[in-house]
């Protein structure tokens, strides 16, 4: 006989009666409630939220029919309803989207492009460093990634579904693996009553599981480092709330490297009866995919006792290389928790195993000893459960980690072992998993609230709108899941290029170790070998002494080794990167009054601007663009005097001049204010136009074109405590003026006004279509360019500008935890998962300062816009909101 739910009490998101599951071969296990998915208009009028997001729930939240708010889930953060579909579906760019102008100027490019990208797949058979064949296609899933900063991340869709992984730095597998789910299973007086998996899945393997769940009473939440799921479990008197935690903190240097993420079940109950609630977490040993074909894969139960607090679990060891790894499923036991495995099943198979084995009694068999190693082709899987009792009208806490144990690294050349930076704190033996879980489960609390008081300032704000406080932490995700790599640097490894003036930097490298981004010692570093750049034909060494590269290297060759794994263009012949770095060096500076990483930086900064000083061909103090994509645009042609670059070079020669006077050097200074003084007047007499300054100073048709990133220069100069009064380089009436030409012609005439800002518009009112990257929408340049309207007393330009690229790219196309490099009004986005959106901190910044000036400011108020009405803005303590 089957116990189902009352017929009082059943919820169904289907049209008929609500379906009862019976699995086959039940045995005398009770039969359990499903509630199939259809679609809102099927089960009555829809539930409006109740205050479900204070400010900010918007269209992502339309279609939530449940009235629960979760346990203790935050009022700002991106909300979006588990049912939600987003209406637009863009593709990423391709060749067919340029236009036949553009097709022709870029033949030879195109043929080059083609030849190698055969030599590099058909034959090397390696993955492009830049792969314009095979973009990664639209997925509007991608939620919160799991993982400290370096360790490698893998991403839980706000869905549900594990489907993003990048556990061998740089490299990332977009799949989700089906099994790797939570399962809900509820009992009443010793018999199960409702079972299922967390998921909208309707898979065709473990077809005896519980799949498609109705996503109209559940809503995903997140505020990152951290992320909520909320289930309204219709018709049991049950919600549950799934909370995520990832050691994101700042300036703490072990936790914040440590491969590992939380999940926190908090669980209510209701209902006027008692309750035993189970919550099962599976997961597969690898990703099913070519790395487990060849077998070998095997699992293992642990048990940890220390301090007091024990930790049970399963270690799924994944012996392939060149990368092996061990991956841990555990909970913490408590008094009023049982922790319960299997320790292997087949997760092709139909599942009914397990699922038959949690229906009967909550509780997985837990079999002792490791399982038989995985043969060729067949795959294993593993499933921890915690269970608890609940009486009527309580709660209580179910908490489960993941942690994964990669130590050891090569890259794809497959030369050199690097030593991630959390060994320093756990062993590099490959035995770490189970104190990793440990340690976890013991330490979230505490991250919790150091999350808090880190965030809250922020949330706290009233002055500052919903979206932007989403914006602002959520856009950090980049930080663990852009690729980077966090390593640690043993002396017998320290690079060669750690002498004389950079002698000083070797008790930094130990203590720290070497991070995955752009640093000084590449700047030093030559490759002298010869390749044929794609965009020009011309064949050019690979790095030279002196210059920025573009990149550190290729992480599917060896990228401390080989930097510069960018061949579109020589990019020692760019215009623009030498100056950033410089800038950079002083704004960091400026920021953290550290004076010894000055004097550190000091002979960089000289090296790099000595070999910017040939691009002055005329000697009139300001720096000449080649007549080709010669800077970060590159595919946008500049030729002769820019505002852009021309702006970045003045601004770069204002911080030499601050900088040579803090190291006492007299000569640099009087050459660089000369330099200055002649490059300025050659700016404005070339450029500025009385409304803006043109684009270049060449005859061609764009030059006179508004370009949203002209004013870069002076953004980096106030970001620098300069550019006004005694150190002003810009004429502040015109960039407050460029700005408002901006403003109206590249923000409000384009789009509505509701997508940020166009690179480049026409002073006739229509985008400069001139390159294909003209008439584009770039996510960073569009931050920067609202922190620069902030940093001028634009404010309410400022966060106009900004919140229509928050709201295009989080709300109406679905590119949440994916924010593109840049996009077009229609059709097509490119480059998903960009660096250059940080920069929103950069508004941040820009709002401190203004406060700091000022003592209140102009607020942003929610729905209508924007306010002008003085009130207190950011409060004190965000100087130390930054996460360094």
């Amino acid at each position: 006989m089957g116990t189902c739910v009352p017929a009082s009490e059943q919820i169904s998101c289907a049209k008929g009666d609500p379906q009862v599951h019976c699995p086959e071969d039940t045995g005398d296990t009770e039969d359990v409630l499903v509630t199939d998915c259809g679609s809102p208009e099927d089960s009555g009028p829809q539930k409006k939220p109740d205050d479900c997001n204070s400010e900010d729930s918007g269209q992502l939240m339309a279609s939530y029919e449940g009235k629960a708010r979760g346990y203790r889930v935050p009022p700002f953060g991106w909300r979006i309803c588990l049912a939600h579909e987003f209406a637009e579906k863009r593709k990423p760019f391709h060749a067919n989207n340029v236009s036949l102008s553009n097709l022709v100027k870029h033949f030879g490019l195109g043929l080059r492009y083609l030849k190698w990208w055969y030599q590099k797949t058909q034959v090397e058979k390696k993955t492009p460093f830049i792969d314009m064949f095979n973009s990664i296609p639209l997925r509007q899933i991608y939620g919160c990634p799991l993982g400290g900063i370096g360790g490698g991340t893998i991403t839980r869709g706000w869905r549900g579904q594990f489907c993003r992984w990048q556990l061998n730095p740089g490299m990332y597998q977009h799949q989700t693996v089906i099994v790797d789910q939570f399962t809900v299973c509820l009992r009443r007086e010793g018999q199960t009553v409702y079972q299922q998996v967390l998921s909208l899945e309707r898979p065709s393997v473990l077809r005896s599981w519980n799949w498609g769940l109705c996503g109209y009473f559940a809503f995903y939440h997140a505020l990152y480092p951290r992320a909520w799921t909320v289930y309204q479990l219709p018709g049991q008197n049950v919600t549950l709330t799934c909370r995520q935690i990832t050691p994101i903190l700042p300036h703490d240097y072990q936790d914040s490297s440590l491969p590992v993420g939380i999940f926190v079940w908090d669980v209510e109950n209701e209902g006027d009866e008692t309750l035993d609630v189970s919550i099962m977490f599976s997961m597969r040993n690898g990703l099913g995919g070519e790395d487990d074909a060849l077998g070998g894969l095997w699992n293992e139960p642990f048990c940890l006792e220390r301090d007091g607090e024990t930790v049970q679990g399963l270690l799924l060891h994944h012996p392939t290389p060149p990368n092996p790894y061990t991956m841990a499923v555990a909970a913490r036991r408590t008094a009023d928790t049982t922790v319960t495995h299997s320790t292997a099943f087949d997760p092709d198979s139909t599942g009914q195993q397990v699922w038959q084995d949690l229906l009967q009694d909550g509780q997985l068999d837990s079999p002792a000893g490791q399982s038989t190693p995985s043969k060729k082709g067949v795959g294993i899987a593993g499933a921890v459960c915690v269970s608890s009792k609940l009486p009527p009208r309580g709660q209580c806490c179910l908490e489960f980690s993941l942690a994964w144990d990669m130590p050891r690294i090569m890259f794809g050349a497959k030369g050199q072992v690097h030593y991630r930076r959390y060994t320093r704190f756990f062993g590099s033996d490959g035995d770490a998993a189970p104190a990793l879980s440990h340690y976890a489960l013991c330490q979230y609390a505490a991250w919790e609230d150091r999350i808090s008081a880190w965030q809250n300032p922020v949330l706290d704000d009233r002055s500052l709108p919903a979206w932007y406080k989403s914006a602002l932490f959520n856009e950090l995700y980049f930080l663990a899941d852009g690729g980077t790599v966090w390593l640690e640097v043993p002396e017998d490894s320290l690079p060669e290029e750690l002498g004389g003036s950079m002698n000083q930097l070797r008790p930094i490298l130990q203590d720290y170790g070497r991070f995955g981004y752009l640093e000084a010692l590449a700047t030093l570093k030559e490759d002298l070998t010869r390749r044929r750049y794609l965009m020009s034909g011309v064949v050019a060494p690979v790095k030279r002494r002196n210059v920025i590269p573009h990149d550190i290297g290729d992480p599917d060759d060896e990228p401390w080794l080989r930097v510069n794994a960018y061949l579109i263009h020589d990019t020692a012949d760019w215009k623009d990167l030498n100056l950033k770095f410089v800038l950079q060096v002083y704004r960091d500076y400026y920021l953290t009054s550290d004076q010894s990483f000055l004097k550190d930086m000091w002979p960089v900064c000289l090296a790099v601007m000595e070999s910017e000083m040939k691009f002055d061909k005329d000697h009139d103090g300001l720096i000449e663009n080649g007549g080709y994509a010669d800077q970060t645009y590159d595919g946008w042609v500049t030729t002769g005097p820019s505002a852009y670059c021309g702006g970045l070079w003045l601004a770069a020669v204002a911080v030499m001049v601050q900088m040579a006077v803090l190291c006492g050097a007299q000569d640099v200074q009087d050459k660089f204010s000369s330099i200055l003084r002649r490059g300025q007047e050659a700016y404005e007499r070339l450029l500025w136009n009385g409304r803006y300054y043109n684009y270049d100073s060449s005859s061609q048709p764009q030059s006179r074109s508004i370009m949203s990133d002209q004013c870069a220069g002076q953004w980096f100069l106030r970001a620098c405590g300069l550019g006004e009064g005694d150190t002003e380089v810009f004429p502040t009436v015109h960039v407050v003026r460029a700005l408002q030409t901006i403003f109206e012609l590249n923000v409000q005439a384009f789009a509505g006004g509701a997508m940020g800002a166009v690179n480049g518009m026409q002073p006739h009112g229509v985008p400069d279509r001139s390159s294909v990257q003209s008439d584009e929408v770039w996510v960073g340049v569009v931050y920067g360019l609202a922190a620069t309207m902030i940093q001028e007393g634009l404010i309410w330009e400022g966060f106009r500008t900004a919140e229509g690229c928050y709201r295009t790219v989080w709300e109406r196309l679905g590119l949440a935890f994916q924010t593109p490099e840049a996009y077009c009004q229609q059709q097509v986005f490119r480059s998903l998962a960009y660096m250059r959106p940080l920069s929103i901190w950069a508004m941040q910044l820009a709002l401190q300062q203004q406060q700091h000036k000022k003592g209140s400011r102009p607020i942003v108020t929610q729905g209508a816009g924007l306010s002008t009405e003085p009130k207190c803005g950011p409060k004190t303590t965000l100087a130390d909101l930054s996460p360094e």
